[in-house]
């Protein structure tokens, strides 16, 4: 099955280069690119991509506010590449919903490898970005809880919540729990729909912030 991409930076010159990377990868498809966040919406509604990939400083519309639109409406998954790794813009693109966070500095294979992830449901952040997410629920500076509904969750369900706390894949997860991956795909979508979650990086930080890891 190929994965579609939507492209979504202002300068020219690396929406070619990553186009091109991910043109020359097996089963990934370029539909349409975008210099700002407006019309990466505006493409979004259109072309309706698995991925975006999408820059967070353009002008007009900003990539956070477009990553909004997006998730809110349900027109794609959202992996943000940029290259500022500032504390406001990882939090502010994961609360919106990006299932990822890298650099644009990131290896070509790794890109490719995100793209995969982001689009069979898998969450990506650059290593960088973890460790950093890490010390701040250790000092107690983790980024402000989301609508908690913890109590409505089976007793499965905080466990694989557990799980995406700890960063583990669904191939993971149904290792440790002895399920199979349907199963935990299953989990994975309860979960995120009974704590209003648009992805499972922000059902993340959600266990890490109540101390379910």
């Amino acid at each position: 099955m190929t994965i579609t991409v939507l492209i979504a930076d202002d300068h020219f010159a690396i929406r070619d280069g990553l186009a091109m990377i991910l043109k020359g990868a097996d089963g990934i498809e370029v539909v349409g690119e975008a210099e700002d966040g407006a019309e990466a919406v505006r493409q979004a509604r259109a072309l309706r991509p698995d991925v975006t990939l999408m820059d967070v400083r353009m002008p007009g519309t900003d990539g956070i506010t477009a990553t909004r639109q997006l998730l809110a409406e349900g027109l794609s998954q959202v992996l943000v590449l940029t290259t500022f790794d500032l504390d406001e813009y990882v939090d502010g693109a994961l609360r919106a919903g990006a299932a990822g966070f890298l650099l644009k500095s990131v290896p070509s294979a790794r890109l490719i490898e995100a793209v995969k992830l982001v689009a069979a449901g898998e969450g990506v952040l650059a290593p960088q970005i973890t460790r950093r997410l890490i010390t701040a629920y250790a000092a107690g500076r983790g980024p402000a809880s989301v609508p908690n509904g913890l109590d409505t969750l089976t007793e499965r369900e905080r466990q694989v919540l557990a799980c995406l706390g700890a960063g583990l894949s669904n191939a993971q997860i149904a290792t440790r729990l002895y399920i199979g991956e349907t199963t935990v795909k299953t989990h994975v979508s309860r979960v995120l729909s009974k704590l209003d979650l648009r992805s499972r990086v922000q059902a993340a930080i959600l266990a890490q912030e109540n101390g379910l890891t």
